[in-house]
């Protein structure tokens, strides 16, 4: 398969209903096709939504891309405008497509963008729900911090099969962490700050039996990472964990007890692939979840 898409056709509509979208998806798929032809393959593996409010739509969009297709998939940004009116909502559909060696059609990822006006924005799940695929996963990827307790992360929490978040995109750490454990019983979760720690967790975990008797731990990364791999010692060790935070906008070391540890080999996977990572995830992370109640407060 091709590294990158073509995008093939879209189409722009204003205050249309969800009907009118499903219909013009379906029409996308036809013209893919030449005259006389079958249409292009849709091998779907899930329904990828994405609630991006319009400050992480361009980030949002930019990790799409880079996931190319590796992921074909129907996605849904979700872009909430609560205080546009009149209520409605506005509609862009495009279809990118791939080539595939030997064969002469393409696969198709779907790409629905729905700016939900005015109350439309309250109501997220009676929007994304018609337009989901039949018997495949669904996954949320929340830019952001979410608002806690909101209707909109209920009811799409309620619909999902995985959210995945970003705790490096959050503000109110460590208290935002107890805001999670409610949601591990209702589905799986999944936080790109912790993902990107596991270069660490394995070279930090290499180090047993020494790392049993660390007592402190310092960070140079962003404040997610430090109470995440402070919440995991703690919980893997059953015993307090002091936590230094020294800011960096990405990890760039870790010092237990004062020594400075050694440098995981490799190099840290782009926003993108991360993403693909968490999207082949299906069961929930006891792991991660236990380093969350570790980190809390």
């Amino acid at each position: 398969m091709s590294s990158s898409g073509t995008l093939l056709d879209d189409w722009t509509g204003a205050d249309v209903s969800l009907a009118v979208v499903e219909a013009q998806l379906a029409r996308l798929r036809q013209a893919s096709a030449g005259e006389g032809e079958s249409p292009n393959l849709r091998t779907s593996v899930m329904t990828h939504l994405v609630w991006a409010p319009e400050e992480w739509l361009d980030r949002a969009r930019a990790t799409l891309e880079g996931m190319a297709e590796r992921h074909p998939s129907r996605t849904i940004f979700l872009v909430p405008q609560p205080d546009a009116a009149p209520a409605g909502i506005d509609a862009v559909v495009s279809l990118e497509c791939y080539a595939l060696a030997g064969l002469d059609r393409n696969v198709c990822s779907e790409v629905v963008e729905l700016r939900l006006r005015g109350e439309r924005a309250k109501a997220p799940a009676s929007v994304a729900t018609p337009l989901l695929i039949s018997d495949l996963p669904v996954f949320c990827r929340w830019r952001g911090e979410p608002s806690w307790g909101a209707q909109e992360l209920d009811q799409l929490v309620g619909v999902v099969d995985r959210l995945v978040l970003d705790s490096t995109e959050w503000d109110d750490l460590p208290y935002a962490y107890t805001k999670l454990p409610p949601l591990f019983a209702r589905t799986a979760v999944s936080d790109i700050a912790w993902a990107r720690t596991s270069r660490w967790r394995a070279l930090l975990a290499s180090l047993w039996p020494r790392i049993a008797d660390v007592e402190t731990i310092r960070v140079r990364g962003t404040p997610s990472q430090g109470y995440l791999l402070a919440g995991w010692l703690r919980s893997r060790l059953g015993k307090e964990i002091s936590l230094e935070v020294e800011p960096a906008e990405r990890l760039l070391g870790i010092d237990l007890d004062g020594e400075p540890a050694p440098f995981p080999p490799g190099d840290p996977p782009a926003p993108s692939e991360v993403l693909s990572d968490e999207l082949d995830r299906f069961d929930p992370d006891p792991v991660y979840e236990a380093a969350v109640l570790a980190a809390a407060p």
